[in-house]
């Protein structure tokens, strides 16, 4: 009996001394909840409003930092959404990253509704955090919402990170974000326009990384991802109640702000058909890697689009990518005759493959490309 408990003794001391170890809790000595058996700091640390942030650095608690990291790549996926812009089969999302701590993507849909995307570190409530701005133009209205990070969860099979307006706290709006290996699902609630008791689903994406090369380079430039403040907001959502913006001029942090980024200008024309239906579209594709070897179509490569528009085939002239991630790219267009949206038998396309060009940090760059050849 006397050996047992030596035995058992023996065991929770070396039990007691692991759990120890392995202990979570707020780590920061300038944290309400500092706590100061814990080993490993968990994001729970909070905040008196009165007390001091010390400056930002690598050793920094940073809640939702790791969803940085995660989102680099060209994300592709059906989108649901109960809006006016209804479900499409295929989104594709090039997210690179644009400073140090912040990433993000931009997509135009067709000529008035388009979506800028970017994730980024923050002040706001004497805590650093990634802040979510969400919005674009829509149907020529723009509008922008600020979301920050509001609860993580991350472990060895998936991690969850939810976003909130920080005013409302998420009755107005909110979107979750969830990984597992390869996927992404980005679900985005609100209560449209506070009509609703409680937010609904605005729009749920479900994609797949197709590829994580095209980021490399940005990661490399900036030692992605880095503990760097992108935006203070201690100070900026006062007396407001809610942080949706309608105008440029209100946006705390506008698209014409992001660094980094620059903009082309495509020129289009149409030689063949010589006569252009007024209902048929244009889709002006770009892509990081070459579509065609030796006049040969490489499908495959499609997982390299970065940036694609439907355009009114009447109304042939110049279209404009605007923020968008310097590096080299191929420029493709497609006079869509059956309206699917890809390279078909039967549509128009150039004969001049795969159009190279350029783009600079913060420059500009002018492709030109002719439909001249019809796809067999």
């Amino acid at each position: 009996m006397k050996r047992f408990f030596v035995l058992f003794f023996a065991i929770s001391i070396v039990t007691v001394s692991f759990n120890s170890c392995k202990r979570k809790g707020c780590t920061d000595e300038a944290a309400l909840n500092y706590d100061s058996n814990a080993k490993k700091d968990d994001g729970s640390c909070t905040y008196s409003s009165s007390s001091t942030l010390p400056p930002i650095d690598n050793n920094s608690n940073v809640k939702g930092f790791s969803i940085l990291e995660k989102l680099s790549g060209i994300w592709t996926g059906p989108v649901a959404s109960p809006t006016p812009l209804g479900d499409f089969q295929e989104w594709i999302v090039d997210f690179r990253p644009i400073s140090p701590s912040q990433i993000s993507a931009k997509n135009e849909l067709d000529s008035i509704n388009d979506i800028f995307m970017s994730f980024f570190i923050c002040k706001y409530n004497n805590e650093y955090k990634v802040a979510f701005r969400n919005g674009g133009g829509f149907a020529g209205n723009v509008r922008n919402s600020y979301m920050l990070i509001d609860s993580v969860n991350v472990n060895s099979s998936f991690a969850f990170y939810r976003f909130v307006d920080p005013i409302s706290g998420g009755t107005r709006v909110y979107t979750d974000v969830t990984f597992k290996q390869d996927s992404l699902i980005m679900h985005t609630f609100t209560n449209q326009f506070n009509s609703l008791s409680q937010p609904t689903t605005h729009m749920r994406w479900t994609a797949n990384l197709r590829d994580n090369t095209s980021a490399q380079d940005a990661i490399a430039a900036f030692n992605y991802p880095q503990k760097e403040l992108t935006r203070d907001f201690s100070t900026t959502f006062d007396g407001l109640t809610e942080t949706v913006f309608y105008s440029v001029a209100d946006d705390p942090y506008p698209e014409n702000q992001q660094p980094h980024l620059g903009g082309t200008n495509v020129n289009f024309t149409v030689t063949n058909p010589t006569t252009i239906a007024p209902s048929t579209k244009i889709l002006l594709s770009i892509t990081t890697q070459p579509l065609f070897n030796g006049g040969i179509f490489n499908v495959t490569n499609l997982n390299f689009r970065s940036r694609y528009v439907l355009v009114d085939a009447a109304t042939v002239g110049t279209f404009k990518f605007n923020y968008m991630h310097p590096g080299n790219y191929y420029l493709n267009a497609i006079y869509d005759s059956n309206g699917d949206g890809q390279f078909s038998s039967g549509d128009y396309m150039n004969s001049s493959f795969d159009v190279p060009f350029t783009l600079s940090s913060l420059g500009t760059s002018s492709p030109s490309v002719n439909i001249d050849f019809q796809i067999p």
